[in-house]
């Protein structure tokens, strides 16, 4: 028997990624005004990233009702 996992709704992806496609286009309309980067900087845009694509997993585990104690 397969186990069936709850997947995000398509409404919620589409934010998430919305969001960190906001993310990375107000990275790059900084870093275009500049000739130098650091990598500390690059580092810090892809968590950013990355935190804004893991939202997902973070906010479907925190609406999920809790499990019946027995009695």
């Amino acid at each position: 028997m397969t186990e069936q996992t709850e997947r995000p709704s398509a409404d919620l992806q589409d934010a998430v990624i919305t969001e960190a496609l906001d993310v990375i286009d107000q990275a790059l309309a900084k870093m275009f005004q500049r000739e130098l980067i650091s990598s500390g900087e690059v580092a810090d845009v892809l968590l950013d990233v990355r935190t804004a694509l893991t939202t997902t997993s973070v906010v479907q585990v925190s609406h999920e009702p809790p499990a019946p104690t027995p009695a």
